[in-house]
């Protein structure tokens, strides 16, 4: 079974159950593209993954990148990483979850990433990691910004708000590492920024 026929499969299963105890309001999603795209969340809860992949629909599967430790979950662990979800090892440059990002988007997929890098409570700040823009100028995708809802509340609607795709800009060849930082920090701002729509 491919990739993609186990995301689907998952999502039928677990849909019901996830929208009767978090329904979704999602918003702008005449922005989502076709093809490659590099999603961008924040990240404040640890399901925000799950309100993404269901604000996006079934007809997005959706690659993500997740903390090694996910995949080490019995059962769970080995469904995630047949429906997509691959490992990084955070505090060091993990090579093979780059190419697998990589590999991700040249197969005409969506990543899901969190430029943030970890969850980060309302109210805290973080800075913004470069990994969406490498792999969005590396492989020539659009980044599409991700508002969602920080409170959550069962049986409530959460708000998840997709912002326009964009193609990040850099002087020469190939991006130098500030203008990687710089294209996060845009992202993140443009992340936040999509708050507003979240009503």
């Amino acid at each position: 079974m491919s990739t993609d026929a186990v995301f689907r499969l998952l999502y039928i299963i677990y849909w019901p159950i996830f929208n009767f105890l978090h329904p979704i309001k999602a918003v702008g999603r005449e922005n989502i593209p076709e093809g490659a795209a590099v999603i961008c969340p924040n990240h404040t809860t640890a399901g925000d993954p799950l309100y993404v992949v269901f604000a996006l629909g079934r007809q997005y599967p959706v690659w993500a990148m997740a903390k090694a430790e996910i995949l080490k979950w019995p059962v769970l662990g080995w469904l995630l990483s047949k429906a997509g979800v691959f490992g990084v090892e955070r505090g060091h440059a993990d090579l093979k979850a780059a190419k697998t990002a990589m590999k991700c988007l040249k197969s005409n997929h969506k990543l899901l990433i969190f430029p943030e890098g970890t969850r980060v409570g309302e109210g805290e700040s973080s800075d913004a990691k470069a990994g969406a823009a490498l792999f969005a100028t590396r492989t020539g995708s659009p980044l599409v910004p991700v508002y969602i809802q920080p409170k959550k509340r069962r049986f409530r609607k959460t708000a998840v708000v997709f912002g326009r795709p964009y193609y990040p800009e850099f002087q020469g060849r190939k991006p130098s590492a500030e203008d990687y930082q710089r294209i996060a920090d845009d992202l993140l701002d443009r992340v936040r920024a999509l708050g507003e729509q979240a009503g």
